[in-house]
């Protein structure tokens, strides 16, 4: 694939026009993603950093805090929300950090999409995912409040995180599906047979953890690679997921406003043809 037909936006739902590369805001929060930002004036900077860079895509989950995450994202973004998308995901809850605990009761379910609309004060959440599927509910249980808030506006899209192939079917027969965001990176591929299903159905695909440089055995490559361009190994991690399919939705998280410009500068580092296939080939 040549570089130069990169396309470095994507139309969620085929209608929303967003940015490729978005900003996660999981590291926004205290140690073990538990609690506030440490420091919550650098955080809305960084923010409104984001924006003016040019991102319009901003992850955030109400698991991240927990809650405290979407009610930075509302302080700091709001005066930006008819030119951003917001993404959050419910279906996990937290004890403590570093705790996650899955529940796709209905119930809980509905009631946390009423949550992440309150705090991120929104009358409609663009894209609302599921973050774990529960093992001990079906999807189909799981899924029917989500339906009732796409009919009732509350909810525009619907997408899924960690999910395989069959899941994402099984949803799709109660919900319309536009997104799937599952661990993906030069390190770890095992997700490569959903990220090529997402390709056929023209469903976004949003990997997490996208920093990722690759495994000892492909450090010489990515190195001599990134010498070559004057980058960084993480953004040549960046630049080739943004190669690797036009449906990959980046959402690297940082806490530093000069990380955040590196990663946003991503962009500028055009990989050759050459240069794609030698790091696909050293996983």
């Amino acid at each position: 694939m040549s570089n130069n037909n990169i396309s470095l936006t994507y139309k969620l739902g085929g209608e929303s026009e967003i940015n490729r590369l978005g900003y996660g805001g999981m590291q926004l929060t205290g140690s073990g993603i538990w609690g506030d930002a440490p420091n919550r004036d650098l955080a809305v900077r960084l923010l409104h950093s984001a924006v003016e860079s040019g991102t319009n895509f901003f992850d955030t989950a109400d698991a991240y805090g927990p809650n405290t995450n979407e009610v930075l994202y509302h302080d700091a973004l709001h005066a930006y929300y008819d030119k951003i998308v917001i993404a959050t995901k419910g279906g996990l809850q937290r004890s403590g950090p570093n705790q996650w605990h899955v529940n796709g009761e209905p119930e809980y379910i509905a009631s946390t999409i009423e949550g992440s609309l309150k705090r991120l004060q929104l009358n409609q959440i663009t894209l609302w995912q599921l973050h774990r599927v529960d093992p001990r509910v079906p999807i189909e249980e799981t899924l029917a409040p989500v339906a009732d808030t796409l009919k009732s506006g509350k909810v525009k899209y619907v997408g899924l995180s960690e999910v395989d192939v069959k899941t994402i079917e099984r949803a799709r027969k109660v919900v319309p599906v536009v997104s799937v965001q599952n661990l993906y990176n030069l390190s770890e591929r095992s997700w490569e047979p959903v990220l090529d299903y997402t390709i056929e159905q023209n469903l976004a695909f949003i990997p997490w953890y996208p920093l990722a440089s690759g495994p000892g055995k492909m450090q010489q490559n990515i190195q001599a690679i990134a010498e070559k361009h004057g980058a960084t190994t993480a953004q040549v991690a960046l630049a080739w997921l943004l190669k690797r399919s036009d449906n990959i939705l980046l959402i690297p998280g940082t806490r530093s406003l000069a990380h955040l410009q590196e990663n946003m500068a991503t962009v500028q580092v055009k990989l050759t043809d050459e240069e794609f296939s030698l790091l696909s080939k050293s996983f």
